[in-house]
């Protein structure tokens, strides 16, 4: 087959995107969703929710001073009623918190749907799927990135802007009461007196502001650690993905011993990602917890100053304390959350540019030569001076005029490696470098046989009475045409859902693919080598369906040229174009890490 001039990706610079790009293209997606009214409904009520807990975080803190002086001046009848006023305050602190919750998963389910679905209409455009997988690094494993990685920057973004948004709220009801609570706060020194506005507050915002900026430092390498880590969990996916399909193969070719040796290096690179980040993640538990441990009596350090001075009593002092912790624990946010930020960071790169580059593969090499088509009234098929460009270098046909009628039967050979599945793409519009003119007939439908037919998962019925069709066929037709290519014992399993293309061997599926054509009935049609599996006895029985059912059918196939003369009388042949500029190398704004380049190779 002709494998060398058409499993080479398109040769591409991977560049990095920018943090805007990647949050302008979430957000685009977002916006353009059909939950996007649901997302808001649900945004605005968790927001709400969050507001009536902060409410009641400042009752409960207001609580503090007359509990705790009840306790200092044991008095039971009050202690007994600032109880009852705790389980108030609480019982609706439980309530909002469940409600909370439950709007919390609810962001997470309908953010993912809208993200994945998003990814998924993209990636299904014509032909998208086809130009990523032949676009390089950022094309490999795009299965991980609508799934994994779309899920897992669900679950981040709601987590961390739901707590972001707490933080935020809390600080505002939190900040005024301590400020007024610390208003009064005088320092005695050696005689003199000094008193601060806001002492507490400020106090909060330094010692955050400290811990925040240490975090950063030392934390920010996780970003790119963790994105590092995704790149190869995915590469070690897809190794062993590509086992399990081959496992055939492999166990005739007794290859376990190399596929156990690939699945090794694949792991070790996992497990060598897992260290360094396990080694950032220590460096950065030197901080939070060095920072959480002097957290537990920095408030009451922080106050104690004024109520040895006796300004203030001991439920004051209590009541500064909560004050003083909401604060502070509203500012620590990012200090709580620096791991989980850099994961976010990475996560979101991947699902981001991965998102940016199947808009940019549409116009990769938009700066080279491209073929042009166009409809011939006529309704011939026409070739003028074509020529198909690949990094590894051009194909053309022999002739530089060439017209084919309706009704034709050509058959267009060359030697291994000259491009023949290149040129098969060229025409159906998949690779559109070159140069010359592809004339279509207008008004017709070209259908494309690949080599290895597609069979999408369904029915078998679902299989045969495939799109660009004729109306559905009956039970009838459909039992005699399977009958005719020998598959006759799938004739009771028409309504059965499977995957077609594991169940069936390589010839059964080519049959399907030969009897898929004989319900269709095209007027035209192009085959890539798909004959070349066929000989003897088998080959005269398909040359016999198509004779049958496709009489009058233009038939163009692609292939070694070992096939009957009587049936395919027209000859062509495509040949390398040694004096043409081979294509260029482009650049796509995405992967700011691109996989080994094992993970290339094993996806061509």
């Amino acid at each position: 087959m002709d494998n060398q001039a058409t499993v080479q990706p398109i040769t591409v610079t991977i560049e990095a995107s920018s943090l805007h790009d990647q949050v302008a293209t979430i957000k685009r997606a977002l916006v353009g969703s059909p939950v996007r009214k649901w997302l808001v409904w649900t945004s605005v009520g968790i927001m709400a929710v969050i507001i009536a807990t902060s409410v009641g975080q400042v009752l409960l803190n207001s609580w503090n001073q007359p509990f705790y002086d009840a306790l200092a001046r044991r008095d039971m009848a009050a202690f007994l009623h600032q109880l009852l006023v705790f389980a108030m305050i609480a019982g609706t602190l439980l309530v909002l918190n469940i409600g909370q919750t439950w709007l919390n998963q609810m962001i997470r389910l309908k953010l993912r749907e809208a993200l994945t679905l998003d990814l998924i209409d993209q990636w299904m455009r014509p032909a998208r799927a086809f130009r990523l997988a032949n676009a390089g690094a950022i094309g490999v494993n795009p299965d991980q990135r609508m799934q994994q990685d779309a899920a897992h920057l669900s679950d981040l973004s709601t987590d961390l802007g739901v707590g972001l948004l707490q933080s935020f709220i809390l600080l505002v009801s939190f900040v005024g009461v301590l400020w007024q609570l610390s208003s009064g706060f005088v320092f005695h020194i050696n005689g003199w007196s000094l008193a601060i506005p806001g002492y507490m507050v400020w106090a909060a915002f330094l010692y955050a502001g400290i811990a925040s900026w240490l975090s950063w430092l030392v934390g920010r390498p996780l970003i790119r650690l963790n994105s590092d880590r995704y790149t190869r969990e995915a590469e070690l996916r897809s190794s062993m993905v590509r086992v399990n399909e081959n496992v055939d193969a492999m166990a005739v070719y007794h290859g376990e011993a190399d596929a156990k040796r690939r699945l090794e290096l694949d792991l070790d690179t996992v497990l060598g990602a897992m260290r360094r980040i396990y080694t950032a993640q220590i460096s950065l538990s030197w901080v939070t917890d060095t920072y959480g441990w002097i957290t537990v009596v920095a408030p009451i350090l922080v106050a104690s100053p004024v109520y040895f001075s006796g300004d203030i009593s001991f439920g004051g002092l209590m009541m500064a304390v909560g004050a003083f912790d909401q604060v502070h624990s509203s500012l620590r946010w990012f200090v709580n959350n620096i791991g989980g930020i850099a994961d976010w960071r990475a996560t979101l790169m991947r699902v981001a540019d991965f998102h940016i580059a199947l808009n940019e593969t549409d116009v990769l090499h938009d700066t080279e030569r491209r073929i042009t088509f166009d409809q011939n009234a006529n309704g011939s098929l026409t070739f003028e001076k074509l020529q198909v460009a690949s990094p590894e270098g051009c194909t053309k046909l022999s002739d530089r005029h060439v017209e084919i009628r309706a009704g034709e039967r050509v058959m267009i050979t060359g030697e291994p490696g000259a491009g023949k599945t290149l040129f098969f793409r060229a025409i159906a519009g998949l690779w559109p470098w070159g140069g010359g003119k592809i004339g279509l007939p207008a008004g017709e439908t070209l259908i494309f046989v690949p080599r290895v037919p597609y069979l999408p998962a369904g029915t078998l019925r679902e299989v045969l009475n495939h799109a660009n069709g004729h109306a559905p066929a009956s039970d009838t037709d459909i039992a005699a045409v399977l009958a005719e290519v020998g598959l006759e014992r799938l004739s009771s399993s028409l309504d059965r859902v499977g995957r077609w293309d594991h169940e069936l061997g390589d010839d059964e599926q080519r049959l399907l693919g030969v009897a898929r054509l004989a319900l269709r009935q095209p007027k035209w049609v192009i085959i890539d080598e798909a004959m070349d599996a066929f000989d003897g006895s088998s080959l005269k029985g398909v040359l016999s369906m198509l004779e049958k059912h496709l009489k009058g059918a233009t038939i163009i196939n692609i292939g070694r040229g070992q096939h009957n003369n009587q049936f395919f009388p027209r000859g062509l042949r495509i040949v390398k174009d040694a004096g043409a500029q081979p294509l260029k190398p482009a650049r796509v704004r995405a992967g700011a890490i691109d996989p080994p380049p094992a993970a290339v190779h094993g996806k061509q």
